[in-house]
């Protein structure tokens, strides 16, 4: 079992600034490109759809293909790669225009992402044991958010004052400095055996319950929170209350109200995700948690129609981004604990593959339904979804055995 050593928690502390100083280009233009799509050289406010999903859309087979490559370099080779292209990509946007440029950067922006992520995970893995893999998944989910939290927030502010090309420029040189500490920090630690990346390991982890619940609670959390719930935010604030807000006498757009909300999540994630996580590696154990959370984000789900007064509507919303935070640390954690057990590249790649097609489909599913039946369904649907994932949870556990055989545990 790997102690918590400063040794051990060095290179996840790296890898997610790196992954933070990554997303601070990307993260800007969810801000910026709404606003200032003109001055980059599109014809219309669809095109800036198209840009700010593409990269999405592309990480789907591209998981299967970087899950592959990390069988044939160490995780700190494909990190550093995927920096150099994040590095690149940021830079580029300050002299990018037209529609066909931007879309090639923003799918060579999700390539880097791809190898973000799997060089992340497999790192945790390689530095983690049974008693602190939920500390570390939670100390680099809110680490790296950071990054989306700078992006947004300085970038808009940036990129009004200076232009989104000086913007550009500046977050691109960010990311680039933060590559020598990759470098440095990082542990070029050797490819998994090739046993592991065979076709047979895929077909046999899928045979296994623990895997396909696991892989399904994955995607269902990320459907509902990274898909459904940020897509639909700003939407549900101006459904709920007006297009404007008025707070401490000010009006506050619905956009706005709802940057603000999400922005909380992100500046609390570095330090709550891991205090949760280093909780779910103690006495209480991933399954209570993820359980007790399931029930109680699902009743908050039901509340969200309730005509409640502002402050107390608010503080709904954010408790809801508090269950988003524990529930991304735990599964996170157990696919990893899955993993260990496992065929570890394998498992994290189709883990990866599950996460983004929740994120895909979340929004599609949530305005379908929305247009069709109104504006509360979705969360009602959600609501159904997180009581049955708590009652799967509670009477059919996983459980977790090593690589021998060896029993270890319940989750």
């Amino acid at each position: 079992m790997t102690k918590p050593t400063d040794l051990n928690r060095k290179p996840v502390i790296v890898i997610s600034l790196l992954t933070a100083a990554c997303l601070l280009g990307d993260s800007m233009l969810y801000i910026v490109l709404p606003v200032h799509w003109q001055d980059v050289g599109l014809a219309s406010l669809w095109e800036v759809g198209i840009l700010l999903s593409v990269n999405r859309i592309v990480r789907l087979p591209l998981n299967p293909l970087v899950g592959w490559l990390y069988g044939k370099m160490s995780s700190r080779n494909g990190i550093l790669f995927a920096g150099i292209l994040a590095t690149c990509t940021t830079l580029s946007y300050a002299a990018a225009k037209g529609f066909i440029l931007w879309l090639l950067l923003r799918c060579v922006w999700g390539i880097a992402w791809t190898f973000l992520r799997l060089g992340a995970y497999f790192t945790i893995l390689e530095v983690s044991g049974d008693s602190n893999r939920g500390y570390y998944m939670g100390m680099y989910n809110g680490l790296y958010r950071l990054g989306s939290l700078g992006g947004m927030l300085l970038g808009g502010f940036l990129a009004d004052r200076f232009g989104i090309g000086a913007t550009s420029l500046f977050f691109g040189a960010l990311t680039f400095l933060a590559i020598p500490f990759a470098f440095l920090l990082i542990p070029a630690t050797n490819p998994r055996t090739q046993a592991e990346n065979k076709p047979a390991g895929l077909l046999a982890i899928a045979a296994n319950p623990n895997v396909t619940w696991t892989l399904l609670t994955g995607l269902c959390i990320a459907m509902i929170y990274q898909g459904a719930f940020t897509a639909t935010l700003s939407y549900l604030v101006q459904v709920h209350n007006s297009s404007t807000i008025p707070i401490l006498g000010l009006s506050v757009g619905a956009a706005s109200l709802a940057g603000t909300l999400q922005a909380l999540r992100w500046s609390w994630e570095p330090w709550l995700a891991p205090w949760f996580g280093r909780m779910s590696d103690g006495k209480y154990g991933r399954r209570t948690i993820l359980i007790v959370t399931f029930v109680l984000a699902a009743i908050l789900f039901l509340l969200i129609p309730l005509k409640l007064p502002l402050w107390i509507w608010v503080l709904l919303i954010l408790a809801i981004l508090l269950t988003a935070t524990i529930l991304t640390t735990v599964i996170d954690a157990i696919a990893c604990d899955v993993a260990s057990c496992s065929a570890q590249k394998t498992f994290m790649t189709a883990y990866s593959f599950a996460i983004d097609v929740g994120a895909a489909i979340g929004p599609l599913i949530s305005f379908t339904l929305n247009g069709i039946w109104g504006p509360y369904t979705i969360y009602w649907l959600i609501a159904g979804i997180l009581f049955i994932l708590s009652l799967k949870w509670l009477v059919w556990p996983i459980s977790i055995y090593s690589k021998d055989n060896k029993y270890i545990g319940q989750e």
